[in-house]
C-alpha cells in the first residue's frame, strides 16, 4: 500500500473538495481499515455501474434522462476509482496518460 512515513491519500475529500491524507505506520489501524473498507465499497459501486452502463447501451429503449443520470453516476465512480488507484500507487504523478495520446 504505502511505504513507511508516506502519506496515504484517503478515499474521501475534505472541506472545499481538498484531498485528505493519513500519516500512519499501522496498516491495521482504525483509519487505515476504514479507508480500505470505503475503497472496497467504491470499487464495488464502480463495477456495478459498469454493468448497468453495458446494459443501458445494449437497450435501445434507454431514455436520454436515464443515460444522463448514469453518466453522472459513472463520472463520480470514475473519480473514486482514480483516487483509489492514486492512493495505492498505481498512477505515477509525473505521467499523464492524456499527454502520450497526442
Amino acid at each position: 500500500m504505502t511505504a513507511p512515513n508516506e502519506l496515504r491519500l484517503l478515499p474521501w475529500s475534505g472541506p472545499g473538495d481538498k484531498p485528505c491524507y493519513l500519516s500512519t505506520d499501522d496498516p491495521g489501524g482504525y483509519m487505515s481499515r476504514l479507508a480500505d473498507n470505503i475503497e472496497a465499497v467504491q470499487l464495488g459501486t464502480a463495477s456495478d455501474l459498469l454493468d448497468a452502463a453495458s446494459e443501458a447501451l445494449d437497450n435501445q429503449g434507454t431514455s436520454l434522462d436515464d443515460m444522463r443520470c448514469l453518466v453522472k453516476e459513472l463520472t463520480g465512480a470514475l473519480r473514486d476509482v482514480l483516487r483509489v488507484a492514486t492512493s495505492r500507487g498505481h498512477l505515477r504523478a509525473t505521467c499523464d496518460p492524456r499527454e502520450s495520446a497526442n
